[in-house]
């Protein structure tokens, strides 16, 4: 490894990169290693250090102690340690005796890094994760509850016919296009789900998503319920209304979420949850996590998931199964809490209540504080295989030698 004092500006970027400091990378872009070794923390309450965290660089100052450390090491592995060259005067194989107070006047002290310190700036902390999947499948199974609700409250088509939509006016119907469109979001989850597999810390990008996910069906169902627009269409064939048999909602409802909503499954045959679209929400937020935790350099792939959003999401309008309303308010809610969750968690000072962070007012702000506490900037896009190559080596027992005692 390069010599700290070596280091160029990019060396300090793949540095603060590999730390996850990447909050640093803007006011330290110039800064090489010399540099970066001489930060104290007086520089830490001098703009522009001053803006990037609220705990006085503490964290970036305790990585920097280490780094010193492991150089101080270095040189004296090297038998350059406090300026001697051999380590010993004039070349002698034992140090002198009158140079021995000398010696002990030029020791060094070294602080022995906390605890604290060695934490790991990403831990795994699956729990957190399982707790995120099951508040994502809790907001989707009562998401499903209220459509069975609604479907029950929805008017007749033949009294309240189809609001007037813009879009229809511009576009006929195309009966398969929302074929297309749930073709391209299954496409979308597939990617996204082998991607997120392959990710090295998939345990604190998995809970992002599911509980991005989840407060959006959370949204939904809200939205739904207070609001019961009319079928968008003559052509919707809507399933009879039950007028009361809870037993047959509920097997209504198992049978909806055992073909995951979809209507090419045959198992989404009830109307009424319109406002807003279920469908855009997961074409456009599986193609916003892609492209989010994918490297840069794969742009083609960007644009090639961005394709299958934009066409399926056209394809919702072109089928005449959603009013353009509700695109497009799913497709503001959805982005907005992308934004506003990954500004959130890659900002130490938001993730402090206090009262000049306005985010610290929301309703889920103590639920993002539990998952983003031991986050420390923002989560590199690191991949790795799944199992390692030992722990596919299970199989093969240990092996034990006989040591012959003389």
């Amino acid at each position: 490894m390069k010599k700290v004092a070596a280091w160029s500006a990019e060396d300090v970027y793949d540095w603060l990169s590999k730390e996850g400091m990447l909050e640093y990378i803007d006011a330290l872009r110039q800064t090489d290693g010399p540099g970066l070794l001489r930060l104290n923390e007086a520089d830490f309450h001098r703009p522009s250090l001053s803006l990037v965290s609220s705990d006085g660089g503490q964290q970036l100052l305790e990585r920097l102690e280490t780094l010193r450390i492991e150089t101080h090491i270095e040189d004296h592995k090297n038998g350059h340690a406090n300026g001697h060259a051999g380590g010993l005067p004039n070349g002698t194989s034992k140090p002198q005796r009158n140079g021995m107070k000398d010696y002990r006047m030029e020791m060094v002290h070294i602080p022995i890094p906390t605890k604290e310190t060695t934490r790991p700036s990403f831990p795994t902390e699956w729990g957190k994760t399982g707790i995120a999947f099951v508040y994502a499948v809790v907001c989707f199974v009562t998401t499903t509850i209220v459509i069975s609700v609604v479907h029950e409250r929805v008017p007749p088509k033949e009294h309240t016919p189809p609001l007037p939509d813009k879009f229809f006016d511009l576009f006929n119907r195309v009966e398969w296009a929302f074929s297309i469109c749930e073709i391209n979001g299954m496409l979308l989850v597939g990617l996204w789900l082998i991607q997120w597999i392959l990710l090295k810390h998939r345990s604190i990008i998995g809970r992002r998503f599911f509980f991005i996910v989840g407060t959006l069906y959370l949204y939904r169902c809200i939205t739904m319920y207070i609001t019961t627009l009319p079928v968008p269409g003559m052509h919707f064939k809507c399933s009879p209304k039950l007028l009361g048999n809870w037993e047959a909602q509920m097997r209504r409802i198992m049978k909806m979420i055992a073909g995951g909503g979809l209507s090419i499954t045959g198992s989404h045959t009830m109307c009424g949850d319109y406002l807003y679209s279920g469908h855009t929400v997961m074409l456009t937020l599986t193609y916003l996590f892609i492209k989010e935790y994918s490297p840069k350099r794969f742009w083609w792939y960007h644009w090639f998931c961005w394709s299958l959003s934009a066409v399926g999401i056209f394809c919702i309008l072109l089928a005449h199964d959603h009013y353009t309303v509700d695109v497009v308010v799913a497709y503001f809610i959805t982005t907005r809490l992308f934004w506003w969750y990954h500004t959130m968690a890659n900002q130490q000072s938001l993730k402090e209540t206090s009262q000049s962070n306005p985010f610290s007012r929301v309703w889920w702000y103590r639920l993002f504080q539990f998952f983003e506490e031991n986050v420390s900037g923002m989560v590199p896009r690191n991949y790795q295989l799944p199992l390692s190559w030992r722990s596919l080596q299970w199989s093969r027992g240990v092996k034990y030698s006989k040591l012959e005692v003389q």
